[in-house]
């Protein structure tokens, strides 16, 4: 039975060892063009994870300048393959272009997902040596990967476009709340004012008294009080 690894890696760079080597021993125009040919798969599986799916020539582009840099500062003698070193290289061009292209509001909550999948899938490259599958991705997040492309969109798409609510978990991991309910709790707290904010994150998070919560802020332990009510009635009512 073959190595699925090994399987996956052949798919993804049919040649692309030998390209980038008949490349170094001779930096022709033609050679050049072989590795561009063989990257290809590499450059466009990337641009798929990264953008959710949801491709786009600018996305191909820089993937394919991050290839380019790869091939420009690959040394094969440091016993690093080149699918590891080029793939660095992509993904960094492809999060460059997406940070710049972010043209719709984004909840915290998403932007901190956003960054925690693509820290998994650098760590999933970097672990293996391979290119991760959108199925390992989501293995390793603990979401859905309907979820996880729908969480990478946002930012590009508008969210009255996306169907967040496919941000669901896969298993059940014992003492923690499932993805969807951290999402809920996130934003019912993104629905108080800055103050509620405050005054739950230094009870709840921080724990400490009202007391010490009114000093920090600087306002009345009363007013803290209510503060603190009506901002938990208030997410009561949204998780309702």
């Amino acid at each position: 039975m073959p190595n699925n690894s090994v399987s996956k890696a052949k798919a993804l760079q049919p040649g692309l060892d030998e390209a980038i080597l008949g490349y170094l021993d001779d930096r022709c125009e033609e050679n050049l063009r072989q590795v561009f040919i063989a990257g290809s798969a590499l450059v466009h599986h990337y641009g798929g994870l990264y953008s959710g799916n949801c491709l786009s020539e600018d996305i191909i582009q820089a993937g394919y300048e991050g290839l380019m840099k790869a091939v420009q500062r690959f040394d094969p003698h440091r016993g690093v393959r080149f699918v590891t070193f080029a793939s660095h290289y992509i993904m960094g061009e492809m999060k460059h272009y997406l940070r710049q292209e972010v043209s719709f509001d984004r909840p915290g909550w998403v932007a901190d997902l956003q960054s925690y999948i693509y820290q998994t899938i650098e760590e999933l490259s970097q672990k293996t040596g391979e290119p991760p599958t959108m199925d390992e991705i989501a293995e390793e997040v603990n979401i859905r990967k309907e979820g996880v492309a729908q969480a990478l969109q946002a930012g590009y798409v508008s969210l009255d476009d996306l169907d967040l609510k496919q941000v669901k978990h896969l298993n059940y991991e014992s003492f923690q709340l499932p993805i969807e309910d951290k999402i809920a709790v996130r934003q019912a707290v993104e629905r108080l004012s800055e103050l509620q904010r405050q005054v739950i994150y230094l009870i709840f998070y921080r724990d400490l008294t009202q007391q010490e919560a009114a000093e920090q802020i600087g306002i009345g332990q009363r007013r803290v009080s209510r503060l603190m009510h009506r901002g938990l009635e208030s997410m009561a009512e949204y998780l309702s």
